[in-house]
C-alpha cells in the first residue's frame, strides 16, 4: 500500500507539473496576446521589411532594446511566406528559417489559447507566441510580413524548468512523504484489527505445538514456523493435523483390521477344542460306551479339550488386561532367582515329556521391584511353550544371569523354531498382537509370547530372541533389577 501511494504521488506530481505548465503557458500567451501588435503599432520602423529603405540601425536598436527588456523572449521579423527576415542573436542561431503560419494566422484570427507555433532556433518543441502583420500598404495583394515572438524561449525555460521541477518535486516529496505517513498509520492500525483473530489464532497452535513438543509427542525433526509469521504457524499446524488425522485414520484402520482377524483367530482356535468336546460328550451320553476303559478314554480326551478351551480363554483375558493398562498395579519388591526356581521346579515336580532344568552358576540374590503374579505367568508360558515345542524327551533348560542393570533369564528348547514372522518382530520389539499373528493352519499364535512381552515391557525390559547354536528357540527375558540391588552388584 505504501509503495502504491508512493507511485500515486509521484504520477500526481508528474500530471500537476504538466497542468501547471499549461496553465501557466496559456496564462503567459494571454498576458502577452497584444505584444506584438503593440510594438507593431507603436515602433513602425520595425514593419520596414525592404532593407534599403528601413533605417536598419532603428530596428537592430529596437530589436536589441526589446530584447533586453524581456531576456525570455525572442523576436523574429518574418516575410510573407513566413521565413525569417531579421533577429537578434549570434549568426547561425536561427536553424529553422521557415516558420509555420497556420499557427500564426490562427492566432489573428482569435483561436482558443494556447496556441504553438515553431521554434526558429531549431529545438523541434512547439513555443507559444505573440504575433502581428504588418500593415499592409498600397498596391499589396499579399501582407507585407509578420512579427513573430517566441514567448518561452530557451533562456526563459531553462531559468522557469529549474524553479518549477523543484517545486513539483519538493511538492511531489512532500505528498509522498506525508501519504506514506498516514498510510502506515491508518495499515497499522486497520491490518492490527483485522489480524488480531489470526493472532490469537497463532498463539493457541503455537501453545499446542509447544505442549505437544514438552510431552514427547511432537515429532523432534519437524522445524517449527516462524514466530511472527503467523500464516506459516497455522499452515504449519494444518499440515501436522492432517498428518494426524491420517496417522489416526490408518491406525484405526489397522486396529480394526486387526480385531477382525483376531475375532476370527479366536473364534478358529474355539471351534476346533468345542467341536471337540462336544463329541466326546455326546458319545459318553451315548449306549455305545459300555466298557468302563473306554469311557475313561472319552472322558480324558474331553477333558484334554476343555482344558484347550480353558487355557485360550485365560491368556485372551490376561492380554486384554495387560493391554488395557500402562502402569502395574501391584509392585512389590521380591527375590526373581528363587521365583525361577520355584518355576522350574514346579514343571519338573508336575512332569511331561521334556523335562525342566536349571542350566548354569546360581545368580546370588537377584531382587525385583514388580508385579510378582505376572512376572511368574510370563515366565510360566515361556516355559510352557518351550516345552510343547520341544521335541520328546529333549529337555528345556533355563538360566539366570544379571550384567549389573538387568536380570536375563534364558529359556532354551532344541524344538523347530519360531515362525519367521516372530522372530522379526520379537527382534524389532514390535507387539506380537499388533496385528495378531497368523498360524499357516488357522488361528491366532503367540498368545503366551505377546503375554511375556507386554509383561516385560510393563516393567520396563525385553523380551528378545538369542542365537541358538543347536537349533530350536532361545528366548531372554531381560528385566529390570532394584534401585538398590543395581547399586550392590555395581559395588561387588
Amino acid at each position: 500500500m505504501a509503495l502504491l501511494l508512493l507511485a500515486y504521488g509521484a504520477l500526481v506530481g508528474v500530471l500537476g507539473w504538466h497542468v501547471a505548465a499549461e496553465d501557466e503557458q496559456e496564462s503567459l500567451q494571454r498576458l502577452s496576446h497584444g505584444l506584438a501588435r503593440h510594438i507593431v503599432e507603436h515602433w513602425p520602423e520595425i514593419t520596414l521589411a525592404d532593407r534599403d529603405q528601413a533605417d536598419r540601425v532603428a530596428r537592430d536598436e529596437l530589436l536589441s532594446m526589446l530584447m533586453v527588456v524581456n531576456p525570455g523572449i525572442q523576436v523574429y521579423v518574418l516575410d510573407a511566406d513566413g521565413r525569417v527576415q531579421a533577429y537578434i542573436g549570434d549568426p547561425g542561431m536561427v536553424r529553422q528559417e521557415q516558420v509555420d503560419l497556420r499557427p500564426v494566422r490562427d492566432f489573428l484570427a482569435g483561436s482558443a489559447l494556447p496556441l504553438r507555433g515553431s521554434d526558429p532556433m531549431g529545438t523541434g518543441l512547439p513555443r507559444i507566441f505573440s504575433a502581428a502583420m504588418f500593415p499592409p500598404r498600397a498596391g499589396d495583394s499579399r501582407p507585407p510580413g509578420y512579427l513573430y515572438i517566441v514567448l518561452d524561449g530557451q533562456a526563459r525555460e531553462a531559468v522557469a524548468g529549474q524553479l518549477s521541477q523543484r517545486r513539483v518535486w519538493q511538492g511531489t516529496a512532500l505528498v509522498a512523504g506525508l501519504g506514506l505517513l498516514v498510510t502506515l498509520a491508518v495499515g497499522a492500525f486497520t491490518l492490527r484489527r483485522l489480524t488480531q483473530p489470526l493472532h490469537r489464532l497463532a498463539r493457541r497452535i503455537g501453545d499446542y505445538s509447544q505442549r505437544r513438543r514438552q510431552s514427547g509427542e511432537a515429532a523432534a525433526s519437524r522445524s517449527s514456523p516462524s514466530a511472527g509469521d503467523e500464516v506459516l504457524a497455522i499452515g504449519a499446524a494444518f499440515d501436522a493435523m492432517t498428518e494426524r488425522i491420517e496417522s489416526q485414520a490408518a491406525r484405526e484402520q489397522q486396529q480394526a483390521s486387526a480385531h477382525r482377524e483376531t475375532m476370527a483367530g479366536v473364534a478358529h482356535d474355539l471351534r476346533t477344542p468345542l467341536t471337540a468336546l462336544h463329541g466326546h460328550l455326546e458319545a459318553l451320553a451315548g449306549q455305545g460306551l459300555g466298557e468302563p476303559a473306554q469311557r475313561e478314554r472319552v472322558l480324558a480326551a474331553a477333558l484334554a479339550q476343555s482344558d484347550k478351551v480353558r487355557r485360550l480363554s485365560q491368556q485372551l483375558f490376561e492380554l486384554a488386561a495387560l493391554q488395557s493398562t500402562d502402569q502395574l498395579l501391584h509392585r512389590e519388591r521380591f527375590r526373581l532367582d528363587e521365583l525361577v526356581a520355584d518355576a522350574v521346579q514346579k514343571f519338573a515336580l508336575n512332569g511331561g515329556p521334556s523335562p525342566v532344568t536349571l542350566h548354569g552358576e546360581p545368580p546370588g540374590r537377584l531382587e525385583l521391584d514388580g508385579d510378582l503374579q505376572l512376572i511368574e505367568r510370563a515366565l510360566t508360558n515361556l516355559i510352557d511353550n518351550a516345552m510343547r515345542h520341544a521335541p520328546e524327551c529333549a529337555p528345556v533348560r533355563v538360566s539366570v544371569t544379571h550384567d549389573g542393570a538387568q536380570a536375563r533369564i534364558t529359556i532354551e528348547d532344541t524344538g523347530s523354531g519360531l515362525p519367521e514372522e516372530v522372530l522379526i518382530r520379537l527382534e524389532s520389539g514390535q507387539s506380537l498382537r499388533d496385528p495378531p499373528v497368523r498360524r499357516s493352519s488357522g488361528g491366532i499364535g503367540g498368545l503366551g509370547l505377546a503375554i511375556a512381552q507386554r509383561v516385560a515391557s510393563l516393567h520396563g525390559g525385553s523380551l528378545r530372541p538369542l542365537p541358538s547354536p543347536d537349533g530350536g528357540t532361545r528366548l531372554c527375558l531381560a528385566l529390570p533389577l532394584a534401585q538398590s540391588m543395581q547399586g550392590a552388584l555395581n559395588l561387588g
